[in-house]
């Protein structure tokens, strides 16, 4: 290994310098302000949890992100946080344990084994929000409501978003009686959306001629709002459950076009989360960003686990990759003071930085330019009184 080898970071790790990190700061506090004045109570999952805690409900997909690590002090089995959601979820069926409604928020880093294809490295800044207690649609519109507005918040134009629901598949496997590996085997051939791959696998597991046209038709049923439409006609057969599926996502059609200025996609073969979620899904699209900005969804009865279930939706972001969406404001530069122990300077200084000014005061020594400081100013003492003045070439010498 050579000198330089030592500094390289593991594959997916990243680190974040000036002034990035500085908008992503600035943005963090908008998102949770923003969630703040919508109801939204902030919360701060642990980095670590024991295993059987961390992965209880969540299926085979987050297991296989989690670093797994033993605790010193008592010989078990724990984990890095993969994906807060969950976290989220035992506080709110575990640890809060309140009536009704309740509107959670959280920004906080995750540590993932891999990197996620969808959304980034291995290290990502996880912001969003749950709402629990609440099944009706009008949760899941204020999530996608509320998805869209970080979004617009963090400088995003020209939104793409994609709704998909869950509920639909399930309901045709149900009503076909496909056993597991059945169902796995349409499930990875719709996931490769090859019309091909897909009319084998239902030929092979999929006897009722009826329930295998409806399977083969959702391979088909993507585009625009009229894709609604053709499906009523193309599943019209299939269980009631579908159609208030359908129903739902002409809703939501509805609700979010009156209010924002997206385009709108619909997939209903789009089964991402397939073992996590449990009725609608979305996920949010912006030019020149190969996947989702933001991805969310409903996912009831996630708490039953920790003995209490409740109807769940919510969203997730990275806040790295949000952070890249506008560059940070302009700020105005540092002002430089010199190294002095004059009391006159030190009462200047502090009344520049309770203004909100940035003020660098130089150390004994010190050999480095103010302009190498990023500074555009400095004081002087001129007519007996320390004051601002421009920094020029001639002055920062």
């Amino acid at each position: 290994m050579t000198i330089a080898d030592r500094w390289l970071l593991p594959d997916g790790m990243d680190e974040v310098l000036p002034p990035q990190a500085s908008r992503m700061e600035e943005l963090r506090r908008t998102l949770l302000d923003l969630y703040y004045v919508w109801g939204y109570d902030q919360v701060m999952p642990p980095p670590v949890e024991f295993l059987d805690s961390l992965l209880t409900g969540t299926g085979t997909e987050l297991d296989l992100q989690t670093f797994k690590l033993t605790d010193q002090l008592t010989g078990r089995m724990m984990g890095a946080s993969a994906d807060v959601t969950p976290q989220v979820a035992r506080m709110d069926a575990h640890s809060l344990r309140r009536q009704g409604p309740v509107r959670l928020c959280y920004c906080t880093n995750v540590l993932r084994a891999k990197a996620d294809q969808h959304q980034g490295g291995r290290s990502p800044v996880q912001v969003g929000v749950e709402l629990f207690g609440h099944a009706g649609l009008e949760a899941d519109s204020e999530i996608i409501k509320l998805a869209l507005s970080s979004l617009a918040a963090a400088g995003a134009t020209e939104v793409h978003l994609a709704l998909g629901h869950i509920g639909i598949f399930r309901a045709l496997v149900e009503a076909a009686a496909l056993v597991k590996d059945q169902e796995a085997a349409i499930f990875d051939a719709l996931a490769l959306k090859s019309p091909g791959e897909l009319a084998r696998r239902v030929g092979e597991h999929v006897t009722d001629p009826a329930l295998a046209d409806m399977f083969l038709a959702l391979g088909e049923l993507h585009g625009d709002a009229a894709i609604l439409y053709e499906a009523r006609e193309r599943l019209a057969g299939a269980p009631a459950s579908v159609a208030a599926a359908l129903d739902q996502l002409e809703t939501l059609n509805r609700t979010v076009l009156a209010q924002f200025d997206v385009s709108l996609y619909f997939d209903l073969a789009e089964l991402r989360g397939y073992q996590y979620h449990t009725g609608m899904m979305f996920a949010a699209y912006v030019p020149g960003y190969g996947h989702a900005l933001a991805k969310g969804g409903r996912y009831d009865d996630t708490g039953r686990a920790f003995g209490r279930a409740r109807p769940a939706t919510g969203f997730s972001m990275d806040l790295k990759q949000l952070a890249t969406l506008a560059a940070a404001a302009p700020t105005p530069g540092l002002i430089w003071a010199p190294s002095t122990d004059d009391e006159s300077l030190q009462t200047a200084i502090d009344a520049l930085r309770q203004q909100g000014e940035r003020v660098i005061q130089a150390l004994p020594g010190q050999r480095s330019e103010p302009a190498e400081h990023d500074c555009d100013r400095r004081l002087e003492f001129i007519d007996g009184r320390w004051q601002t003045t421009a920094l020029t070439q001639e002055t920062s010498a």
